[in-house]
């Protein structure tokens, strides 16, 4: 992704290191901070490179930029061609990927334990000195329009897109992340350059790493291929979005199903209310079957093939939204029933069986989901970006086990007003 050099630095003092009993941090003197967790049992390391970068920090004429970055850190380096780095790790059997969401940008690489530093070389390398060949820009620019173009053939990703913009307008989390046709159209090295000069801080990167090797080799690795990086501070200002109305619309496209999402803002990341809130989205339109919406729409009426509602925080708000499909004349039942549900969660308390129900699921869930390394290696990073820590799953669990059911209800009676939702559907063209 960018540029490079500087001083050398002399070993890490290990004695910098802050342990926990999950994981442990080392900060190198740029601020980069490292965080390892040691995992005895597994010969595949997971490492990655978050940036606390996302499209939220894009200005109107950059919509699609950061996206356009993670895309372009791949097709070039200093001392790379494309070729080079797609061969890098493939060829022992390993996986490079990134991605790109409103807060973040990742690289991350996934490789038996022996080849670590060499994944961690290609990391620091496409993420620091990128060079961004522009017969590669214009090459990248038509995958991502084809990109674009797939989900538009999609309208299950398309409303999320759109919805998006409908709750929050004029403002850059509404922006779709892979930008307009309009935006990618207009990019080049010059705009590349200027976006990651304008929002790098090396405060605010994490190497999040997750192997069986000994935390020391960790850092002596990251140490040599990132202790160079120069120290960036910016002055960049995230700014929280303008005062929410509930809005409705809709759209005709060429599908056969009607397509509905409805929301709105939620609680920020933290925000003390965000955790009985997600338990409540996950009681009501989580992954299980036994989700409140799926046993009515699905389970009961047949309406949806599936239902889901989900609870992204943010920095400074957050959203909830609710997606499901159906035929068009089912679609103002399917609306009705969904807030059946919700006028019951307001209303009526959950049992002692019932809350206790669901803080073991959402448990269970959340312990299956760092069951996988990647996974946590991952999360690792971005709960310290976001937070400066990382919850260990008994912290968590603690946290669940203190939720009243008054506490979720008055949080149910808060947020799922009828009023407050706004509303998307795409319906069949005449």
């Amino acid at each position: 992704m960018k540029r490079n050099n500087v001083q050398k630095r002399t070993d890490p003092k290990i004695s910098s290191i802050l342990p926990t009993e999950e994981y442990q941090i080392h900060t190198l003197s740029n601020g980069i901070r490292i965080a390892h967790k040691q995992v005895p049992y597994t010969q595949i390391a997971h490492c990655g490179i978050m940036l606390d970068i996302g499209s939220r920090d894009e200005l109107p004429h950059q919509q699609g930029l950061a996206h356009f970055w993670e895309h372009m850190a791949f097709k070039g380096t200093e001392k790379r061609s494309s070729y080079h780095i797609i061969n890098r790790l493939e060829n022992v059997g390993g996986e490079l990927n990134a991605y790109t969401t409103k807060e973040k940008i990742c690289f991350h690489a996934s490789v038996l334990d022996d080849h670590y530093e060499k994944a961690m070389d290609l990391l620091a390398d496409i993420t620091f000195h990128s060079v961004f060949p522009e017969k590669q820009i214009e090459r990248e620019r038509n995958v991502i329009l084809e990109e674009m173009s797939m989900y538009v053939d999609s309208p299950e990703d398309a409303i999320q897109d759109d919805f998006d913009q409908l709750v929050f307008p004029d403002h850059a989390l509404g922006y779709n992340i892979l930008g307009t046709a309009e935006t990618v159209n207009s990019f080049g090295k010059e705009q590349l350059f200027k976006f990651i000069n304008d929002n790098i801080d090396t405060e605010k990167i994490v190497v999040s790493s997750v192997s069986r090797l000994p935390f020391s080799k960790v850092v002596r690795v990251a140490e040599k291929y990132l202790g160079a990086v120069p120290h960036r501070r910016t002055a960049r200002e995230r700014k929280p979005p303008v005062l929410y109305t509930p809005v409705h619309e809709q759209k005709e496209r060429s599908i056969s199903q009607a397509q509905c999402a409805m929301g709105q803002p939620a609680f920020a990341l933290l925000d003390d209310r965000r955790l009985p809130f997600f338990m409540l989205v996950n009681l009501l339109g989580g992954p299980g079957m036994n989700s409140r919406f799926n046993l009515s729409l699905r389970e009961k009426y047949g309406l949806v093939y599936s239902i889901e509602g989900n609870y992204t925080p943010y920095l400074d708000t957050g959203f909830m939204g609710i997606f499901f499909g159906t035929e068009q004349k089912q679609l103002n039942k399917s609306i009705s029933l969904i807030h059946k549900e919700l006028k019951r969660i307001r209303e009526v308390p959950l049992s002692v069986l019932q809350l206790h129900q669901t803080k073991v699921q959402l448990m269970g869930q959340l312990a299956m989901s760092e069951e996988s390394n990647m996974s946590f290696m991952l999360m690792m990073a971005k709960s310290l970006l976001d937070t400066g820590r990382v919850d260990s799953l008994p912290e968590i669990f603690a946290e669940i086990e203190q939720i009243t059911a008054p506490q979720l209800q008055e949080i149910a009676q808060e947020t799922f007003k009828e009023e407050n939702f706004s509303y998307l559907t795409f319906l069949p063209e005449s």
